[in-house]
C-alpha cells in the first residue's frame, strides 16, 4: 500500500506543479491529505463551488476551524482514495481556481 500511495501523492505534485505552479502546498509528510495555500485575495467558498461545477470535490479548511474563518484561504486536496488518473485530471480541471487566475475566485 505504501507504493500505492507514494504514487498518488507523486501524482498531485507533478499535477500541481504542471497546473498550478507556485502553489504553496504543505501537509504531505502527514498522510493522506495536502493543503494548498490559495492566494491571498482568494475566495475559498468559491473556488469549492467551481471546482464542483467541474465534478472535482475540494474541502475547505474553514470547515476545520473553530470559528469558520475563510481566511486564510487553503483547501484540502485528499489523494488517499482517489487514483492517480482522478488526481491528474481532477488538478487539470481545477488549477486556474487554485492560482487565482479565474475572476470568479475573486472576493
Amino acid at each position: 500500500m505504501r507504493s500505492t500511495y507514494a504514487a498518488r501523492r507523486a501524482a498531485l505534485l507533478t499535477a500541481l506543479s504542471e497546473h498550478a505552479p507556485g502553489l504553496p502546498v504543505t501537509g504531505l509528510a502527514a498522510g493522506f491529505h495536502a493543503v494548498a495555500h490559495l492566494p491571498a485575495d482568494t475566495d475559498e467558498h468559491h473556488v469549492i463551488a467551481a471546482a464542483r461545477a467541474r465534478e472535482v470535490g475540494l474541502y475547505g479548511m474553514s470547515a476545520c476551524r473553530a470559528s469558520h474563518a475563510g481566511a486564510p484561504a487553503q483547501l484540502v486536496l485528499g489523494f488517499g482514495n482517489v487514483t492517480e488518473r482522478a488526481i491528474t485530471t481532477g488538478i487539470a480541471a481545477i488549477g486556474e481556481l487554485l492560482t487565482g487566475r479565474l475572476k470568479s475566485t475573486r472576493r
